[in-house]
């Protein structure tokens, strides 16, 4: 590598040699021929290269701008302009150097993914400490991880406690605590204590490999603009060289030909995007966000409404329960409770979890399973437990098993009366009999106001929430994190018509969900977002934007970005166009030759390289108040969210 980067001021610097060389000997003789010798010798070192390419492009059917100089820098020799066609050479030569420079420091982020990719691992095989090449740890294998190394593989943590930096993976620079049962990444550093890790992950198979992947291939996807601007040029540079050719034979002035040549090189404007949306990208990737590519960065720019699942995103996606409310007068707490557990005993839903666990906390186990489980979506859950039907979930539940010899009324009641507490209730009826009911409750999370309002002031103008639970407990999150509007009680198709509601509405929409269960709304929208996405390969490979950590405030932080980096596109573009403009009125005006033209030029392209590399300067922070915890509501929990949930 270092050899090439040396090789790539060879040419210049043999050129420039050959150009002072001539210069002095002019000053030293009156004999004319050996300094404009050595003026052709370093037009010919310096063009070489240029010739070359422009042959290459030519078999690929593509008139480039190297084709221009090449054109330019003959004719100038053919018709005795030789300091021209060295100048002409040398200064695209040296520009080509700098700019091969420059645009390999806007891949920065990339360099630094893969220098942290680690080296070796410190196994344990027959007892023995063993250090072997990262790629050869087995799956399965103990690795230790010891202060100051790398984690070389992704895992989880068996044994020992340690503070590890992930901040190649997520963005976040404060180490994060690890106990046995945590997850770790490949790539992340220990800052104290010591881990042992059973290895999940290992090589192409790791989350860091799969973000330097993305981040490569995110970087050379073309935007929407660039393809354009490809197209534009494909007409552009030929139609340069009609201009050059009529304007050299109408005029009878070849030097004039010649210039414009030279000054219709649309170098700025070919690398005026592509250097934009390298640097953007490799900005968010340097700060835990993946996005898929140049057109997703541009659609990202233009997001005008973003919808947000609850649980999980705006609540901390933990439920709990909360309430056990006895109805009938034959049971008591221990009964309602037991039967919740027995009929949720046999679900994946999230909500069974808290019931299971607050059964098992009251020494009410649930050894059995329930002979049948039948999920019913948005409503809850129907099972056959010891012979007896169970039902445990919302009003419409008991309607559609046509309940009608029980107090559902006073039922309903309880439920309203929890449900306007902020939490999700659910009926648990045996047989034809209403036991009573329960309720599970989330926390909203403390930084979730601060998001809404980070995304407001980000341009966005409708954050809309979408949620499978009660108006109520929608409407009680909805008043705390400052959403513009709420829809509540959608099942995942619903959620699919709101995201298609605001399109039609003129808004570009991003989703913001869990990929599973919103998956319709996810593909509807204009860009789907994963948020806590280090530990989901299949988010990292398939999100329009995947945010590595769990923190809300990125997605506001991506939105700015994407619009920064589209700004920096369109600033490019006018330092390009203008540079052309500019050239061609002083040509018009008399004053600019054909080194001036290319000096002028290679100055823009650096230019607009500079302005580009802008981008991977870290934002300034945007100023917002200190979470308030005390301000948070404990909530109800969304059950139509997960996997489960969506097939209920």
């Amino acid at each position: 590598m270092e050899t090439r980067r040396d090789g790539r001021w060879t040419v210049p610097l043999v050129s420039g040699l050959l150009i002072g060389t001539s210069l002095v000997t002019d000053v030293l003789t009156s004999v004319t021929w050996p300094g404009r010798l050595m003026m052709v010798a370093a037009a010919i070192v310096a063009g070489t290269p240029i010739v070359r390419n422009a042959i290459r492009a030519l078999t690929a059917r593509v008139v480039g701008i190297d084709l221009l100089v090449s054109v330019a820098a003959t004719g100038a020799v053919v018709i005795g302009e030789y300091w021209e066609a060295a100048a002409v050479t040398f200064l695209f030569a040296i520009g080509h150097a700098l700019e091969t420079a420059t645009l390999d420091r806007t891949r920065s982020a990339l360099a630094e993914l893969v220098a942290v990719a680690p080296d070796v691992a410190v196994v344990v095989r027959d007892g023995q400490q063993v250090e072997v090449p990262a790629g050869e740890v087995a799956v399965g294998e103990r690795v230790l991880v010891k202060n100051g190394a790398k984690v070389p593989v992704d895992g989880e943590v068996v044994d020992g406690t340690g503070a590890l930096d992930e901040s190649s993976i997520t963005g976040e620079s404060i180490p994060v605590e690890k106990v046995a049962g945590d997850r770790v990444f490949a790539g992340t550093i220990a800052k104290g204590g010591f881990l042992q890790v059973r290895a999940t992950g290992v090589g192409a198979d790791t989350t860091l490999a799969r973000i330097v992947h993305r981040v490569e291939e995110a970087q050379d996807a073309k935007a929407r603009t660039q393809q354009f601007m490809d197209r534009f040029s494909a007409w552009y540079t030929p139609a340069i060289i009609v201009l050059a050719l009529f304007a050299g034979l109408l005029t009878g002035d070849v030097v004039l030909g010649l210039t414009l040549l030279v000054i219709g090189c649309p170098g700025a404007l070919v690398i005026s995007i592509p250097v934009s949306i390298v640097a953007g990208i490799g900005r968010a990737a340097k700060d835990g966000m993946l996005i898929k590519g140049g057109e997703f960065l541009e659609t990202s720019a233009r997001i005008t409404a973003v919808a947000l699942d609850k649980t999980g995103t705006l609540t901390e996606g933990r439920p709990r329960l909360t309430d056990v409310v006895v109805l009938d007068a034959g049971s008591d707490r221990g009964e309602v409770l037991t039967w919740a557990a027995r009929a949720e005993a046999g679900s994946e839903h999230p909500l069974a979890r808290p019931i299971l666990a607050a059964a098992a906390s009251d020494g009410r186990s649930t050894p059995d399973l329930p002979e049948r489980t039948e999920p019913v979506p948005g409503k809850g859950i129907a099972a056959t437990a010891d012979g007896r039907r169970v039902l445990v979930g919302n009003a419409a539940l008991l309607d559609a098993y046509v309940v009608d010899t029980v107090d559902t009324v006073g039922a309903g009641q309880a439920a309203a009366g929890l449900a306007a507490a902020g939490r999700t209730p659910m009926i648990v009826a045996v047989d034809d009999r209403v036991l009573g009911v329960i309720a599970v409750a989330d926390q909203v999370r403390p930084d979730a106001a601060g998001m809404v309002a980070d995304l407001h002031a980000a341009g966005v103008s409708e954050v809309v929430m979408l949620t499978g639970d009660v108006q109520l407990v929608a409407e009680a999150i909805g008043r705390t994190t400052g959403v513009d509007e709420v829809h509540a009680g959608l099942l995942p198709e619903d959620k699919l018509d709101a995201v298609a509601a605001l399109q039609r509405a003129g808004h570009v929409v991003a989703m913001v969900g869990d990929g599973v269960n919103d998956a319709p709304a996810l593909a509807t929208a204009d860009i789907g977002v994963a948020m806590g996405a280090a530990g989901s390969a299949v988010a990292v490979e398939t999100a329009d934007i995947a945010l590595m950590a769990d923190d809300l405030h990125k997605l506001p932080e991506a939105v700015s970005l994407a619009r920064r980096t589209v700004d920096n596109m369109r600033q490019n573009i006018t330092i390009a166009l203008a540079t052309v403009a500019f050239l061609l009125l002083g040509v018009l005006l008399g004053g600019v030759t054909m080194a001036i033209g290319m000096l002028v030029h290679e100055a823009s392209v650096l230019l607009v390289i500079a302005n580009a590399m802008r981008l991977l300067q870290p934002a300034p922070a945007p100023s917002r108040p200190p979470a308030d915890p005390a301000g948070t509501i404990t909530t109800g929990a969304d059950r139509t969210r997960s996997p489960a949930a969506s097939a209920r």
